[in-house]
């Protein structure tokens, strides 16, 4: 019986991302794969797409320069991150006043975490978005500021990362994947690799 890890190494996986959180979770995951990095296209958002079409756009706009280069088994995976409050989609602040201003924003309030994600061969590609719902309990502007300084959340999508000190002390709860706010919804990308790859345990 044919282990889905053992199927994977029929396969060359790269991973489209600076993110080492990213690495690092699809490490975690146990999937062989290679960084193959490109200069990323810039994040645009067309006008009228909504958080889920605007995660699915930006993961898909991150895969396109890779297109002429993949190889017969080669499959590429890129994802991109936004957080949603209320109608406002946040990416990644320009600045240390939009950085702030957002987690200002974000206080005492819950917003949406999307993750798109893009599988992409040479034959085919296919997206897929994760959401979680994040409740940010009430930060003072101390502990904003303190944040900004000592981690300096500008590749973040919001401002921040969950898995550093502000999400200890400033996120009351969660629905849905912890590891999607991170950055990849590894539980889902498992399911969705498999069938990408068409394997199945006999």
């Amino acid at each position: 019986m044919e282990s889905f890890l053992s199927h994977l190494e029929t396969y060359r996986i790269f991973l489209g991302s600076r993110s080492p959180r990213r690495s690092e979770l699809l490490k975690q995951l146990g999937i062989p794969f290679e960084l193959w990095l490109k200069e990323d296209n810039p994040e645009i958002i067309p006008d009228g797409y909504t958080g889920e079409k605007a995660a699915c756009f930006l993961a898909a706009q991150k895969a396109d320069p890779y297109e002429n280069d993949l190889k017969e088994d080669d499959i590429l995976i890129t994802a991109d991150t936004i957080v949603l409050n209320d109608q406002d989609i946040l990416g990644k602040p320009a600045s240390k006043k939009e950085a702030k201003d957002m987690l200002l924003s974000l206080s005492d309030k819950r917003h949406k975490v999307i993750t798109g994600v893009c599988l992409k061969s040479k034959w085919r590609q296919h997206c897929f978005y994760v959401m979680t719902k994040v409740d940010f309990a009430a930060i003072t502007i101390e502990d904003i500021e303190y944040y900004i300084k000592k981690f300096k959340p500008m590749d973040k999508a919001g401002s921040y990362g969950i898995q550093e000190w502000i999400g200890l002390v400033g996120v009351r709860s969660i629905e849905g994947s912890y590891f999607n706010v991170m950055g990849l919804p590894v539980q889902r990308l498992y399911l969705e690799i498999k069938s990408f790859t068409n394997f199945q345990n006999k």
